[in-house]
């Protein structure tokens, strides 16, 4: 995984947009783009910055891979679906949510069939 990836996974991973990350560098958000594509050269220094704005060592950034999550601003590797994340609650907290939304989407349809009907009528 190229540098510039792993920067990238590690800014989602904390929620960072680019906008946020590049304001924190004092550069533009095409020019912190830019380094997440790989078309600027990273310097030691901007990657010292971007440590400090990313809360992790520049080890960190450096040896980071896709399986591994964020706590406590280290890098730690998954373990058995480790990282203090019940994945079975998450789920099932997704699933909730998918649930009240699709009830919610149902009784607002059925409001606006109601308010249909009722100004068709008048």
């Amino acid at each position: 995984m190229l540098i510039g990836d792993k920067i990238k996974n590690i800014r989602e991973l904390k929620n960072y947009t680019q906008q946020y990350v590049a304001s924190k560098l004092d550069m533009t958000q095409a020019g912190y783009s830019k380094i997440e594509k790989g078309k600027t050269r990273l310097s030691i220094e901007k990657l010292g910055q971007l440590a400090r704005v990313l809360e992790l060592p520049i080890e960190n950034i450096i040896t980071f891979s896709g399986s591994s999550c964020l706590k406590e601003n280290s890098v730690y590797q998954l373990k058995d679906k480790s990282c203090d994340v019940n994945f079975d609650l998450v789920k099932k907290l997704y699933e909730d949510k998918i649930d009240l939304l699709e009830k919610l989407l149902s009784k607002t349809d059925s409001e606006l069939q109601f308010y249909k009907e009722k100004y068709r009528s008048a």
